[in-house]
């Protein structure tokens, strides 16, 4: 099958299945790429952990595979972290056609706070050094998400927009096109706002971050921002 819509009521019962297995604190939600990110969710259970509720867009994590930034690859028993503090141990698992092509993820999400919070012995047995921390933004709006990234490009260039160079600048809107920014509608002009500069500069900004992107992929050193 090609699409998530014809594969929901096997994924589904599969999700309701691990839901149940794991108890109300593992949250297991089905993602439709085909679908408006802002609406991504086509199915949730104990949405609770995380507040969100079908017909709810995806995480940055999932812009990230459809910027083509991240490859389709599934993350497994990675910590985020929900927006009230409590921690997750996730595992997200791309759903893909016929062409190998992502067209979705099951995510599972175990609200771990409570075993964090006891004794030595508690954290030893979860395996917590074995855990990988990711970023990961669980939202109930695309207008929260592009916050979210627009803090974290924010904090990685270590300026306010009112005291960064152009240079700065550029590398910021890079960070941002990365991370798939651009997928979410309006993130154009809700960006020239909060940057006061015209959409003319920030789209010559985006392909100078994206020319300067191609060319430091290409050169072979390895390095990464």
């Amino acid at each position: 099958m090609d699409s998530v819509e014809a594969m929901l009521p096997t994924l589904s019962e599969l999700a309701g299945g691990i839901a149940a297995q794991f108890g109300d604190r593992c949250e297991v939600v089905i993602h439709d790429w085909s679908r408006p990110y802002d609406s991504t969710i086509v199915f949730i259970a104990n949405g609770h952990v995380t507040g969100r509720k079908v017909g709810d867009p995806g995480t940055n994590l999932g812009l990230e595979v459809m910027r083509g930034t991240s490859e389709g690859g599934h993350r497994q028993n990675y910590v985020t972290r929900t927006k009230d503090g409590r921690m997750l141990r996730s595992t997200s698992i791309y759903l893909k056609n016929s062409e190998g092509t992502a067209i979705g993820a099951m995510c599972i999400n175990l609200d771990i706070s409570e075993l964090l919070a006891a004794e030595k012995a508690i954290q030893g047995l979860i395996g917590m050094q074995e855990l990988s921390p990711i970023q990961e933004s669980f939202v109930s709006n695309v207008g929260e998400l592009l916050d979210s990234l627009i803090q974290e490009a924010e904090d990685a260039v270590g300026r306010p927009p009112a005291f960064m160079s152009r240079e700065e600048r550029v590398r910021f809107i890079g960070l941002l096109d990365r991370k798939g920014a651009f997928l979410i509608k309006k993130a154009g002009e809700k960006l020239c706002a909060y940057l006061g500069i015209s959409k003319y500069t920030l789209y010559s900004d985006l392909e100078e971050a994206k020319t300067a992107g191609a060319e430091g992929s290409g050169s072979g050193d390895g390095s990464k921002e």
